[in-house]
């Protein structure tokens, strides 16, 4: 019988063998070659002082992130695959491409979608072609949350501070924290829903803090009050509704209201790297929150323009676009607006 080393060794190989080998099918299939499969030629040791990955060498993490970085090819391969059409979304090597899909979506795919009414208002007219309210000086910069699955709140959180920022008051970073620790229908960095969040914050008429009164820290802990005196911001209302088949009018509300919270599938969004996504994700599987900021229909191809939580080197310097239109990824499906 092999040492147990040895053993681990032969099956550590086969793993790479076999991966080698999808790799190269795959490559094969779709016309690319494998010294070009992400398209940037970084190599594993590259990522990992990149990213500044610290697992030894020969380590069972190593041999585990190794394939899941490999794997990241393949799908790189299929998702890039699609990106012939105007504008499309690229995907290639990035801060999360030694994950597993199944890691990825325990560690930063949290949110839980709440089931939201449609729509019934009136679109409204006269909107402009591109808005931004980045352009307006209240939405705050991106923001990281780290392993902890609190999109919720940092979604939930980016909505009220810009709201408040738009009545006249200066943009001010708010606690995420705070809502992450207090929300008693939310489970912290388990996950959460922007609309309980906000109902929790209408009905207790808490005040929500700054961020410096009440820093991140990437894991749940004991909520801490402050006495009523204490400066905040309190939330007077929300609406909820679901915008699918409706984009315009979510439009008018983006415009009206400010930006807004919304729900998405986010599995394909692992990969991503810039451009327009328009393919790759589903409208039944909402299990991320993000801050949709403005949109643009002046090109071919009309889009959102979405704030994401996952630090700047995710993305475009942390943002992401979605096509408007076909409901991609639901982002239409599930849409908080926030009253002060």
């Amino acid at each position: 019988c092999l040492p147990l080393r040895v053993q681990l060794l032969f099956l550590r190989l086969m793993a790479v063998f076999q991966m080698f080998s999808v790799i190269l099918v795959t490559a094969v299939c779709f016309g690319v070659s494998v010294a070009n499969l992400n398209g940037s030629g970084i190599d594993f040791d590259s990522f990992r002082k990149k990213f500044h990955r610290l697992y030894e060498v020969n380590s069972e993490e190593f041999s585990r992130r190794q394939i899941n970085f490999q794997n990241a090819a393949v799908r790189h391969l299929y998702l890039n695959s699609f990106s012939g059409q105007t504008q499309s979304a690229t995907y290639g090597i990035n801060q999360f491409s030694d994950l597993s899909q199944m890691e990825f979506k325990d560690i930063y795919l949290r949110a839980e979608s709440s089931s939201a009414p449609g729509f019934v208002g009136s679109t409204r007219a006269g909107l402009p072609a591109k808005f931004d309210w980045r352009d307006k000086g209240v939405v705050a910069p991106v923001q990281n949350q780290l392993a902890c699955g609190s999109c919720w709140a940092f979604s939930t959180v980016g909505a009220i501070q810009a709201v408040h920022a738009m009545g006249g008051s200066q943009l001010e970073q708010l606690s995420v924290q705070q809502v992450v620790d207090c929300s008693y229908k939310n489970e912290g960095c388990s996950g959460g829903s922007p609309s309980h969040a906000l109902a929790w914050l209408k009905q207790t008429r808490v005040k929500l803090v700054s961020h410096s009164d009440y820093p991140y820290k990437a894991k749940t802990g004991i909520c801490h009050f402050f006495s009523p005196s204490h400066e905040g911001v309190t939330v007077r209302n929300f609406s909820l509704h679901s915008f699918s088949g409706q984009e315009e009018a979510m439009m008018g509300q983006l415009v009206q209201f400010g930006p807004l919270a919304a729900i998405v599938d986010a599995v394909s969004w692992q990969d991503y790297l810039g451009g327009i996504i328009q393919h790759h994700c589903s409208s039944q599987w909402s299990n991320h929150a993000v801050l949709v900021v403005g949109y643009d229909t002046t090109g071919e191809i009309p889009y959102w323009i979405v704030q994401n939580s996952w630090g700047t080197t995710w993305g475009d310097q942390g943002y992401v676009y979605v096509k408007i239109g076909s409901n991609i990824c639901g982002i239409a499906d599930s849409v908080a607006a926030v009253f002060l």
